[in-house]
This record gives structure tokens, C-alpha cells and sequence, in this order.
């Protein structure tokens, strides 16, 4: 995915994964809203499997999250039109909720390989 691909589809997981936690009025919104403009980070989240068990994990937990999908834009080789999951959206959370859940994934466009070890 080429890195403005990659930027948009962040974007989408951040206010999407936001609009969840509001949707479910999880306190940690409202707090999270008050320091402009809080920490966000990106990570790499591996293959579509990874993400998936991570999504299954966090909804298990009641942690807001919001599954990118990304359909009908082209960007050949890996985008074809077809629906394709490109991010999750996850949170807001505690830094403790954060390292306990992701701190198996690195950071996006850090050395090596990506996704969970």
C-alpha cells in the first residue's frame, strides 16, 4: 500500500475507532476529546488475520474499535476494487489498555518486518 493509501486508511481507523466510543458513550471519549489533540499512533498491524484476531479480542473486551474496509479504489498490485481490510481503529484507551493489547506490533514504517511477531 503505498504510504498516501496508508495515511488515509489511518485516518479513517482514528475518527471511525472515535465515532465507535462516542456511539457507545465510553467515558474514555469524552476525556480523550478534552486534550486536543491527544496522542494517536499507527501501527503495523500484520496480514487481514491479525487484524481480525485482534478485533475479535478487543470486541471480547468491550474496547471501541472500527474495522477499515476499503472497496472500489484502485492502486494496483494490492488494490484491485475489491473490498479489502486495511486497518483497525482501536480506542480510545488507558496506556496501560495499550501496551497490554498492541504492544506486540510495531510501529508503521519502523525497520523490519511488520506485524505481530
Amino acid at each position: 500500500m503505498s504510504s498516501g493509501k496508508a495515511i488515509a486508511q489511518a485516518g479513517h481507523a482514528y475518527l471511525d475507532a472515535m465515532l465507535a466510543s462516542l456511539a457507545v458513550k465510553d467515558p474514555k471519549a469524552d476525556a480523550y476529546a478534552s486534550l486536543h489533540p491527544g496522542t494517536k499512533i499507527t501501527l503495523d498491524g500484520g496480514s487481514e488475520a491479525d487484524l481480525l484476531r485482534l478485533r475479535d479480542k478487543l470486541a471480547a473486551r468491550g474496547i471501541p474499535h472500527a474495522l477499515i474496509v476499503d472497496s472500489g479504489h484502485v492502486e494496483l498490485p494490492d488494490f484491485d476494487g475489491s473490498p479489502t481490510i486495511t486497518a483497525l481503529g482501536v480506542g480510545p484507551l488507558t496506556r496501560t489498555e495499550a501496551r497490554k493489547l498492541l504492544s506486540k506490533w510495531r510501529l508503521w514504517g519502523a525497520p523490519g518486518k511488520g506485524g505481530a511477531p
